[in-house]
């Protein structure tokens, strides 16, 4: 691979560099919606590809985002709350939210050590990995920079498909699970609970979008019953949107086991997941990253997407970034950083309708 890494990684490391929100790097394209058929070409016949970019989108965010603060892992017993330092972010690292099936799903909070008196928005961060592989640590840098901010974001682990366990939806279960436990947990971590954001990468995208469109599908955890797992704003990066059209044998092989069956005799669950299947004028505003040159999710299915959301009448940004699937340059992670920062910004502070 090409070394286009910035030699200087410290390009968000001072506050004062991303000190107002802008909108100076914004490449907003408002687009027609797409005519004829998507095109669909998502690429998971290189699934160990697949997995190294998704890998090195999470490295790259953490070298363009780096750690600040600090950080403590999560208390097993009562302790003492964690002590602010020099640096202006608060980590807590493997905070459980859920057991499933004898197994713990833990998350790592990002806060800003120091917070006024108010209420603040929180963001639910879900890495990449082609459903099968990586956990919340590649959203670290991300995490970090939207808690400079004042923001409290949440990446969370959710269960990875493994040849025949965990199969759809469960990673959506856990995702929703995940919402619902914040929002449970609200008051602890200063946040509103009606003010809660997701931002998803590749699959997590996917899981992402779901967030912001369907309700709880598993509601039989009696703790978490009373609250909604949807949220009220979407940053989808390099997302698949629909897995009903161009199939591709090597690409449906993977999906049939991911789906539990062929799209001819499952076609509901594959439409199920696919989050242009879901759109509807109550869906949470949107703002969709997708990168020209990216061959692992093509573009199409980013303008498919923004297409049906537009015709819906939600609220919806699309931007085109001059890169690939995972955001190698630079300039692109500042954008993204800047758009995403610049998004929540706007679509959290306001009290919700």
């Amino acid at each position: 691979m090409p070394s286009d890494e910035p030699k200087n990684h410290e390009i968000c490391a001072q506050d004062d560099t991303l000190r107002i929100p802008a909108r100076i790097l914004s490449r907003r394209t408002q687009l027609s919606r797409p005519s004829g058929p998507p095109q669909r070409t998502i690429n998971f016949m290189s699934k160990t590809a697949s997995l190294l970019l998704a890998g090195l989108f999470g490295l790259a965010l953490v070298t363009a985002f780096p750690m600040h603060g600090t950080v403590t892992a999560a208390p097993q017993a009562p302790a003492a709350p964690a002590q602010p330092s020099a640096g202006s972010v608060t980590v807590e690292e493997n905070v459980p939210y859920a057991t499933v099936n004898g197994s713990q799903l833990h998350l790592d909070v990002y806060k800003p050590t120091e917070r006024g008196s108010g209420l603040g928005q929180a963001v639910i961060l879900i890495h990449g990995g082609g459903w099968t592989d990586f956990d919340k640590s590649t959203m670290r840098g991300m995490g970090q920079f939207l808690a400079r901010f004042g923001f409290v974001a949440f990446s969370v682990d959710y269960r990875l498909f493994n040849g025949k366990d965990n199969p759809w939806p469960a990673q959506l279960d856990d995702v929703q699970r995940a919402v619902r436990w914040v929002r449970a947990n609200a008051a602890k971590y200063g946040v509103n609970p009606d003010r809660i954001g997701a931002f998803g990468h590749s699959a997590g995208a996917q899981l992402a979008a779901l967030l912001g469109m369907e309700d709880t599908r598993d509601n039989s955890d009696p703790a978490l019953a009373q609250y909604s797992s949807r949220v009220q704003a979407v940053v989808d990066v390099s997302g698949p949107t629909d897995f009903t059209t161009e199939h591709v044998p090597e690409e449906d092989a993977f999906l049939t086991r991911f789906f539990g069956g062929d799209y001819a005799k499952r076609p509901e669950v594959w439409r199920d997941a696919s989050p242009a299947d879901h759109v509807s004028k109550q869906d949470a505003p949107f703002l969709i990253v997708h990168g020209t040159q990216d061959d692992n999710v093509p573009i199409a299915q980013a303008q498919e997407l923004f297409g049906k959301l537009q015709v819906a009448g939600v609220p919806v940004a699309f931007i085109k970034v001059d890169d690939a699937h995972t955001f190698r340059t630079q300039g692109a992670r500042r954008q993204l950083a800047m758009e995403t920062l610049d998004f929540f910004h706007h679509n959290l502070s306001a009290a919700p309708k």
